[in-house]
């Protein structure tokens, strides 16, 4: 094995005890965030594959921003493995109009989770989860690991991208101190099912969703939609991701982080007439051009990920069918926005 700590090992042992993550089933995986999109997606991967002590709180049960409160529930617990995919989320307008609580809410789960894990002494290894949100609007495309910190995220975004960066250097830290086997996955665009839908303020694909049913239903003659719609996008199922969280956790130990990303692009424009047709709205799409774009373009190089034998699986396509009829299950008065 290479003694260059950052790179890429497949094979790698979790434990003294020679046993990888995948032959470890019985023990005990605490899923922060398992009520989220991606943390119940990881959820239901580790079920199906058998693992059989799988340990989530909801936020009434543990509030993540509270050190004591973590702090006990490590201490209670003494998971052997952590899967940290807790956090503030939604779109750059939730961010914008709200940065003080993104921070700071984002930072103390951090925080909190990183150093009970520490303190409680019987974990093995923590996955964090970041954000493609880390990179800077100039870094190039597509974009590798080694462009983190190349310059500032995107303006409006940093709110939720500065955090996520601290989680990322953190995760160097404790490695560095030997303290802990810490890695960092960092999805792109992330889309999937999630009870309760998001709301209107979310990510583009549910507040697409969200509007052009409400104009089918309602008869509309038109749906505007924010921005020229040229930027492109990558856009990687949640159910792709926790399958390259489960192979993360099982075959990679690493300073540096790995992008997940499917490696497919379309633009705005042409994710909107897609989201349109699986909804099945007929009238006009409208694009306001005088509200923000946002980033152009943001394509993760993923080649380490493929490199562990990681392939997306789920079409955009298919992927917006199956969430347009959870949308439609979950559906009361006509799902108004």
């Amino acid at each position: 094995m290479p003694s260059d700590s950052r790179a890429l090992h497949t094979g790698l042992k979790a434990g003294d005890d020679g046993r990888s993550f995948l032959s470890d089933k019985s023990a005990k995986v605490f899923v922060a965030g398992h009520g989220g999109m991606l943390g119940s997606a990881v959820r239901r991967r580790l079920s199906a594959l058998g693992f059989t002590n799988i340990v989530g709180r909801t936020r009434a049960e543990l509030d993540l921003t509270s050190q004591h409160a973590v702090d006990k529930f490590f201490a209670a617990e003494r998971p052997r493995y952590v899967i940290l995919a807790a956090g503030k989320v939604g779109g750059l307008h939730a961010s914008s109009a709200a940065p003080a609580d993104f921070m700071t809410e984002n930072l103390r789960i951090t925080t909190n989770v990183f150093a009970a894990a520490r303190r409680c002494g019987t974990v093995r290894r923590l996955l964090y989860l970041a954000s493609s949100a880390v990179y800077t609007p100039d870094a190039p495309q597509p974009i590798p690991e080694s462009a983190l910190l190349s310059g500032p995220p995107a303006p409006g975004n940093e709110w939720y991208a500065i955090p996520k960066i601290v989680g990322i250097k953190m995760c160097q830290a404790f490695r560095a101190e030997r303290a802990m086997d810490a890695i960092v996955a960092t999805p792109n665009n992330l889309y999937g099912p999630r009870h309760p839908f998001p709301s209107e303020s979310s990510h583009v694909i549910p507040a697409l969703i969200r509007r052009f049913h409400h104009a089918k239903v309602t008869g509309a003659a038109e749906v505007v939609v924010w921005g020229s719609g040229a930027p492109l996008r990558e856009f990687t199922h949640v159910d792709d991701v926790a399958d390259a969280v489960v192979l993360l956790m099982d075959r990679y130990s690493g300073d540096e982080h790995v992008n997940v990303g499917s490696g497919r692009e379309v633009t705005v424009r042409e994710l909107a007439e897609t989201v349109r047709e699986v909804v099945g709205y007929e009238g006009r799409v409208v694009w306001d051009a005088t509200r923000p774009d946002g980033v152009m373009r943001r394509l993760l190089d993923s080649s380490k990920m493929r490199a562990l034998g990681w392939q997306p699986k789920v079409e955009l396509r298919d992927g917006l069918q199956d969430l347009y009829k959870r949308y439609l299950q979950s559906c009361v008065t006509n799902c108004k926005p």
